[in-house]
């Protein structure tokens, strides 16, 4: 069973500062990417960042220059440091692994609860 679980959402004003935590535990092998993605309110979940195992990251053209995504491996943890946040990043964020649960097993995608954050204006 792996569970990922989200915590560091909540309520701030515009040019304020957040950081989102994941953590992924249970029977867990391997994991490669890690991401968060971001669902706003009646619109679809999208690509926010990622992080490969290999420190290669990926950022939504939105975000550049705004968050750093970094992950510790030893923990199973992803982190997502989100400043000089505006409105329009008001969203629900998710986030999500490939891993494997065993050495033979494939990858799959796993997701978390999600963690609301509200950027005031």
């Amino acid at each position: 069973q792996v569970q990922l679980v989200e915590s560091g959402g909540g309520l701030v004003q515009a040019g304020g500062s957040l950081r989102l935590s994941c953590a992924a535990s249970g029977s867990i092998f391997s994991i490669a990417t890690l991401g968060w993605y971001g669902q706003a309110p009646g619109k679809q979940r999208e690509f926010v960042a990622s992080i490969t195992s290999g420190g290669r990251i990926n950022y939504a053209d939105s975000v550049k220059g705004r968050f750093t995504i970094s992950r510790d491996n030893a923990k199973n943890t992803v982190f997502l440091q989100m400043n000089s946040l505006k409105p329009e990043d008001t969203a629900v964020y998710y986030c999500d692994a490939d891993l494997q649960i065993t050495m033979t097993t494939t990858y799959q995608s796993y997701w978390g609860q999600g963690t609301q954050v509200t950027v005031s204006s």
